[in-house]
């Protein structure tokens, strides 16, 4: 295709040769070349960047897939939408398979909520549309003032499962938590397939996590509230005629597996795996249960800190994730970890956004809780 009558240039904001493998793959399924341009850091560490060539007037697609250094990542995404804003591009479309802060997306204590300070940010960089895959929660689409086209790589996950894994209609899907259910359920109707939700003391779910709404905190006593504890320790009485009711302490169960893995091959499907002992400690519930094999399906792959040593001395069999984050790196330290390839739904979403067809096609017997 001659990329100067094509309408289109797609560009990567990557600094290091290894994120922009997924960059390369799509503009050699859309038969287009990748943009000229260099980003890099200089020495104090401020990103820089420097468009080659002209892109007036055109629609830009910016691939910016996000490796362990999260924050530099979003700056060259940042600065490469700025800079080609001012360079007068018609539109700025990012494409982020993996959108960062995603698990930030709710208030937490007297925190922020960090996922939508960075959609205003890439808003005012001037970045006019978004296609992301699989977010942490759908509900973050409602913090841009632009459109989003969340992708799914269920798809691709389900054919995995269907062509690598023998036997698998031997097999169970398994979330490892209450939260992680409906997704667990999405695999196992179309699959087919049971299902069996783990839950208990091993599980730690975002909905656990105290979010503000208990502050100031409950005063500990046995009789009632009486009062708010100030600072200087004295006791602030309460509103005449109001006796606030205790609060009850959580306390989690022993860990439980409600299903029968006896005997199967278990598959526990998640969004993100990053710190992995929920997922190591859930495998071995899950052998003690009786299952023979554990697969682990996750779309974005971070594997951040030990998690290749951790998974390859568990009783995990494969975890398998897209090429959303690049993972290389740990690929080599741990041959347990494999990888599918969804460069083709980001290429033929990008082709039909720049074409204006419908993407509906990209969603055809998808659900909503994917």
């Amino acid at each position: 295709m001659n990329v100067a009558k094509s309408g289109y240039r797609v560009f990567s904001a990557n600094s290091s040769v290894a994120s922009t493998e997924l960059a390369k793959k799509i503009t050699e399924r859309l038969g287009v070349e990748l943009g000229k341009s260099v980003v890099y850091q200089e020495s104090n560490r401020e990103t820089r960047v420097d468009v080659k060539e002209s892109v007036r007037g055109q629609t830009i697609f910016i691939i910016q897939t996000i490796p362990r250094d999260v924050n530099t990542a979003i700056m060259e995404l940042l600065v490469m939408a700025y800079a080609l804003k001012t360079s007068c591009a018609k539109n700025i479309i990012g494409v982020i398979p993996y959108f960062p802060y995603s698990k930030q997306c709710k208030m937490r204590k007297r925190g922020s909520i960090v996922c939508k300070l960075l959609a205003s940010m890439l808003a005012k960089a001037g970045l006019t549309h978004i296609i992301t895959m699989d977010l942490h929660q759908k509900e973050i689409q409602g913090f841009f003032s632009f459109p989003v086209d969340n992708l799914r790589a269920s798809p691709f996950l389900l054919q995995y499962i269907q062509e690598e894994i023998p036997d698998y209609r031997n097999a169970i899907i398994v979330a490892k938590s209450p939260s992680a259910a409906k997704r667990a359920q999405s695999y196992a109707e179309r699959l087919r397939l049971g299902l069996a939700v783990m839950h208990g003391e091993a599980q730690c779910s975002e909905s656990d996590m105290a979010d503000g709404r208990q502050s100031p905190p409950c005063v500990r006593n046995a009789t009632g509230h009486t009062g708010l504890e100030l600072p200087s320790g004295k006791q602030q009485a309460p509103f005449p005629g109001i006796e606030l009711p205790i609060m009850m302490a959580k306390e989690k169960p022993p860990i439980t597996v409600v299903g029968d893995v006896g005997g199967r091959i278990a598959i526990i499907v998640d969004d993100i795996i990053d710190d992995v002992e929920d997922f190591v400690a859930a495998a071995e519930i899950l052998k003690e249960r009786g299952a023979y094999k554990i697969y682990i399906m996750a779309t974005h792959g971070l594997l951040s800190a030990d998690a290749p040593r951790l998974i390859e001395e568990s009783a995990i069999d494969e975890v398998v994730v897209t090429n959303t984050v690049p993972h290389e790196v740990q690929k080599l330290q741990c041959p347990k970890i494999k990888t599918v390839d969804v460069s083709m739904i980001l290429a033929e979403a990008i082709r039909r956004i720049h074409n204006g067809e419908s993407m509906a096609y990209l969603f055809r017997n998808i659900t909503v809780d994917d």
